[in-house]
């Protein structure tokens, strides 16, 4: 799509009328339909978000890895796309309260070794836990030497992988997870990592019929918060306080949550 304009003055008269982005390729959060519509989650989330605001909105559809400058340049004015909080994106955006919380984990084929050898669920919070987040890893260490693990690039996946794996597996950085879905399909990869809720959504489809979740999860750390935020401009505190206002309603009065129960079978509102 194309975008025009540019940024508006952080004045709250002037938030009637909102440009939000989102990647469009990252279901169920948000995706692009068979007719060429964005939908997901995010999708429904936006419209909810932006009608508590009293606000008129664009949802236009940007490349993930180029998202921070375009936002910046003012081709839009706020991003929605299960973007999380770290301390390099906190450098050039701000970020709303969180909407979403939900760890990643890694998936592989039913018939792959890895599919046991991962081990059972477990959860690890590599802030709150960093010591058993690293004894975990440990133990995958010999199972996992020498495989090639997909993951989509600029993403806190990748950024979880580059710090904690990369001297066990080969990383292989894709620019979309469709894309590395598919190279785990054809053997290209063993494994990929990922959100969770994207990488079940992923299994649903007839390629992925395969896939299974496997090993532990992990939140937060070298992740970063963890959560899903809206990211804005610096500068546009106005718009900030708009977001905040209105994800707290959402929130509070549980349409969050039935939203996230038609998309993701599961509640992940933030609890803490």
């Amino acid at each position: 799509m194309l975008f025009t304009g540019s940024a508006q003055a952080d004045d709250p008269a002037q938030w009637s009328k909102i440009r939000i982005a989102t990647e469009g390729a990252y279901a169920p959060w948000n995706f692009t339909s068979a007719d060429g519509q964005l939908v997901g989650y995010e999708l429904d989330l936006a419209q909810e978000l932006c009608r508590r605001m009293e606000s008129e909105c664009e949802i236009v559809a940007q490349d993930w890895d180029g998202m921070l400058p375009a936002l910046n340049a003012g081709k839009f004015d706020a991003i929605i796309a299960s973007m999380g909080v770290t301390a390099e994106r906190e450098k050039v955006a701000s970020f709303s309260e969180p909407y979403a919380k939900a760890p990643n984990t890694f998936m592989t084929l039913k018939d792959s070794p890895l599919a046991k050898e991962l081990g059972e669920r477990v959860d690890y919070n590599l802030r709150k836990d960093p010591d058993g987040a690293g004894k975990a890893i440990e133990a995958m260490a010999p199972v996992l030497k020498g495989k090639v693990l997909g993951v989509q690039g600029s993403s806190t996946a990748a950024t979880f992988a580059n710090a904690m794996l990369k001297d066990i597996v080969e990383i292989r950085e894709y620019k979309t997870t469709d894309q590395h879905n598919l190279d785990l399909v054809s053997g290209r990869v063993d494994l990929v990592i990922g959100n969770i809720t994207m990488l079940r959504a992923s299994m649903e489809q007839p390629e992925l019929a395969g896939a299974t979740l496997a090993g532990p999860t992990f939140v937060e750390g070298v992740l970063g918060s963890g959560t899903a935020n809206v990211a804005m401009r610096k500068d546009d505190v106005a718009l900030k306080a708009r977001f905040d206002k209105a994800i707290q309603s959402v929130n509070a009065d549980g349409f969050n949550r039935q939203l996230m129960e038609k998309w993701f079978g599961v509640d992940i509102t933030p609890k803490d």
